[in-house]
């Protein structure tokens, strides 16, 4: 025991109250009784005196590490009839020790009523433990928090309010952090990191009794509640006025403790983290150095947000002079401008924005996705409010794949056909079969689809993993799968290799070095009529034609002599694209001309020039016609050539508004799906070039966010990512209505990631492998394989310990 301090006083034989207890604990620990904590029991017995609700606030701010032992005996003497509520506040940096800061909640137990707690000066552990053990408060307040993906599995039994706000490292939402809060009425995100609707509502949905959420808030309100100064959601006069968006505007604290605050302790908004080193270990806890509650525009300083359903719908608002966007995404105003037109009520002032609220159709996708829903960022919710929420949700987003409207089972899909299968087979003709309509192998198939992907909100994915030689480390830079063996995937590097891998198994098939002539691979292709041979072309112009053969030994390990024949150069190459009858391939590159290659002969025959008025980024030939391909460019065209007609004009042209990136044909030959700078996604009718499809994907703003859309499911869906972002878009290739959105999240939060490539795996419905970069310099590019059809919470780790994330969910 410590040294007795003098002047304590030793313990009274009288009838003890709060205060004469606490000094008695203080004697026993040998610590002068802190001065702040005596005016705290002091106001709590009288209170008590005066038979009103005995409440005991507690501010951490006012103590240190050795006012915690007593402090603990004191409760754990307070029977259950003495107090009636503790309220625990910390609102400044302070050095206390974290596993006291969990002791005295733990000791305070079910009377514990408000913690509002700042964690970032409590360390790693302590975040860990309150999430994985729970509270057994009412109200929780982790503004500020270091939580990276929020997992909050531990007991929350009693919580109905969770602020979260300013929590600038929270990126996504766990399957089950919300499956232990039954009680949960009030959510605030405020300017977290979240921006996937799909994670986010499917995790909502766990909370049986939310019915406040905010993502953003009015400047007056505080609180999760609908704004006292805006209409409620009621009708209003239908004029058009400007709204001011003051984003990074200071909260206000509680009033009833306001006062306790020096100015310093106050300003919670400018002040920086203490610096912690980081050490994720990829949990769901971040200690990284970044500024306190700054405003999440500022990381997204090329994006205006797009206010879409803020608000009531009855006045329509332009915001300066940002264009107003037409229905299929053009514009009249720059293409750099970000698209935002919406309607709000009069006296609302958004602030503090997460960036889930500028996806478009944000409001109307969280109402329809939470019907129990009664306040949205302060912004009440009214039937008729509900109603157009629906009819936009059914417009805009797909609830299940192939247009299912409810979710099924598997195995009630299965005894389905099996019952409609014994029924066709049925030697009783004349008996009528139990369901009339007969379904097809391809309806059950695609129901089949439709149930696995909706019976989990988080797919199953892992960053393609290469056994073998661990000394090897390859930089991916382009990839394809092969167009007839289903377990094979070709990818060349940035060292000018081309690796033919297994990619169910991770063993390398083939390994053909540069040969000193190779630079960074941009262009692969298979041929089709001859599946060990492939074309691969670099950025210095190499092109040759890799022979992985004999596919017969496969088994017997690495085949780093593969043959390889050498063709003409062509200069900065960027594409090569192989005919429907392996007899010719095309080059495209940063230049305007694009080059005829005989594959039998291997030279080359003709260069057509001048082809657009810009450099032509993707050439493709079409998967059926060996004589028809076509060209994308970034002078905003794309355009159709006929080889049989000598291709001097072209069979048509279609014009973009942005440069053109990629263009590729559906594999039918039906349609051209067109993706062109900063989302810009459009689908033609390949016969003649007409706009078949605008899938009116929103833009960022930037001129160098190059997006590639391909096709998955054959030509049903499209996937479509962009390198100045971390999401990959599915839509409906037939109605443009979105499926979900996955979202790339790398290790720490200095690893942003973003979409260099993708492709959809030809032989597996709902699966796909997306070329992920990482933006920091020191990492390399992965493959990350992705399977909708399956449930996986985790990426799995490739052997040189390089992390993905894809956080993503279905639609509803």
């Amino acid at each position: 025991m410590a040294d007795r301090v003098p002047g304590s006083s030793r313990p009274s034989l009288s009838p003890p109250g709060f205060e004469q207890r606490y000094n008695d604990c203080c004697w026993r620990h040998g610590v002068v009784p802190n001065k702040a904590l005596l005016s705290a029991f002091f106001k709590a017995e009288a209170k008590k005196a005066c038979r009103q609700l005995c409440s005991l606030v507690v501010f951490l701010d006012d103590l240190k590490d050795a006012d915690f032992l007593p402090l603990l005996d004191m409760f754990m003497e307070i029977g259950t009839s003495d107090i009636d509520a503790v309220d625990i506040f910390h609102y400044s940096s302070c050095d206390l020790n974290g596993e006291y800061v969990l002791l005295l909640l733990r000791a305070i137990n079910q009377k514990l009523r408000v913690v509002n707690i700042r964690d970032a000066s409590f360390g790693k552990e302590f975040l860990r433990d309150l999430s994985q053990r729970g509270l057994t408060c009412q109200v929780l307040n982790l503004r500020s928090s270091h939580f990276r993906k929020l997992n909050m599995v531990g007991k929350f039994i009693h919580l109905r309010s969770l602020n979260l706000d300013f929590s600038s490292s929270l990126t996504s939402l766990r399957k089950d952090c919300f499956t232990c809060m039954p009680n949960l009425n009030c959510l605030s995100l405020c300017e977290t990191r979240i921006a996937n609707l799909w994670t986010t509502s499917s995790a909502l949905l766990k909370l049986p009794s939310l019915v406040e959420l905010r993502f953003q808030k009015c400047l007056c309100c505080d609180d999760t509640g609908p704004c006292p100064g805006s209409t409620g959601g009621k009708s209003i006069d239908s004029v058009q006025m400007d709204i001011e968006i003051r984003v990074g505007a200071p909260s206000f604290f509680d009033e009833d403790y306001y006062h306790y605050l020096n100015s310093e302790e106050a300003d919670l908004f400018n002040e920086v983290e203490s610096a912690y080193e980081d050490t994720s270990d990829d949990s769901e806890v971040d200690f990284t150095n970044h500024p306190r509650e700054t405003s999440m525009l500022g990381a997204y300083s090329d994006v205006i947000p797009q206010w879409n359903g803020l608000v009531d719908w009855q006045t329509e608002i332009s915001f300066g002079t940002l264009a107003m966007q037409d229905e299929d995404g053009s514009s009249s105003k720059s293409s750099n401008s970000r698209h935002t037109t919406s309607t709000v009520p009069k006296k609302y002032i958004a602030c503090h924005p997460s960036p889930i609220c500028y996806e478009k159709h944000y409001r109307e996708y969280m109402v329809a996705s939470l019907p129990s829903l009664k306040v949205l960022d302060n912004l009440s919710i009214e039937k008729t409010d509900k109603e157009r929420a629906n009819g936009i949700f059914s417009q805009h987003f797909e609830y299940l794949p192939y247009k299912r409207k409810n979710k099924e089972s598997v195995v009630n899909i299965l005894h389905k056909r099996e019952i409609r299968a014994s029924c066709t087979n049925s030697q009783n003709w004349r008996r009528r079969p139990l369901y009339v309509s007969a379904k097809s192998q391809c309806f059950f198939s695609r129901s089949l689809s439709a149930a696995k992907v909706g019976s989990s909100a988080w797919p199953l994915l892992h960053p393609l993993s290469i056994s073998g030689d661990e000394s090897r480390s390859f930089r991916p830079r382009q990839f394809e799968y092969h167009p007839s063996d289903s377990s094979l995937m070709a990818f060349g590097t940035l060292d000018g290799e081309v690796v033919v891998i297994n990619h169910e198994n991770g063993k390398i098939v083939s390994y053909i070095s540069s040969l000193g002539g190779m630079n960074s691979v941009l262009g692969l292709c298979w041929l089709k009529r001859y599946p060990s041979k492939l074309i691969a072309g670099s950025d210095n112009g190499s092109l040759k034609l890799c022979d992985i053969k004999p596919i017969s030994s496969r088994n017997k390990g690495t085949n780093s002599s593969a043959h390889s024949v050498t063709f003409d150069e062509f200069d900065q190459l960027t594409s090569v694209h192989v005919n429907s009858t392996d007899e010719w391939f095309l080059a495209s590159g940063y230049s305007k001309n694009v080059a005829l290659y005989d594959i039998g002969c291997g030279r080359r025959l003709q260069v057509f020039v001048d082809m657009h008025r810009e450099h032509i980024n993707v050439v493709k030939f079409a998967n059926h016609s060996p004589s028809i391909f076509a060209t994308s460019s970034f002078d905003q065209d794309v355009k159709m050539w006929d080889l049989r007609q000598k291709p001097i004009f072209p069979c048509y042209t279609a014009a973009s508004s942005r440069g053109n990136v990629m263009v590729c044909f559906s594999p039918d030959d039906h349609y051209l799906l067109v993706s062109a700078v900063d989302n810009e996604v459009k689908q033609l009718l390949a016969a003649d070039g007409r706009l078949h499809l605008n899938f009116n994907m929103v833009s960022t703003g930037s001129s160098q966010n190059y997006t590639r859309s391909y096709y998955m499911n054959g030509r049903d869906y499209v996937i479509s990512g962009s390198c100045d972002e971390n999401v990959v878009r599915i839509c409906c290739a037939q109605t443009g209505r979105r499926l979900r959105d996955l979202s790339l999240e790398g290790k720490g939060a200095d690893a942003s990631m973003f979409v260099q490539s993708l492709r959809g795996d030809p032989f597996r419905d709902f699966n796909m492998s997306i070329l992920a970069a990482y933006i920091r310099p020191s990492s390399n590019s992965e493959i990350v394989k992705v399977n909708l059809l399956a449930s996986s919470d985790y990426a799995k780790e490739d052997s040189d310990g390089l992390h993905s994330r894809l956080s993503c969910s279905m639609g509803g």
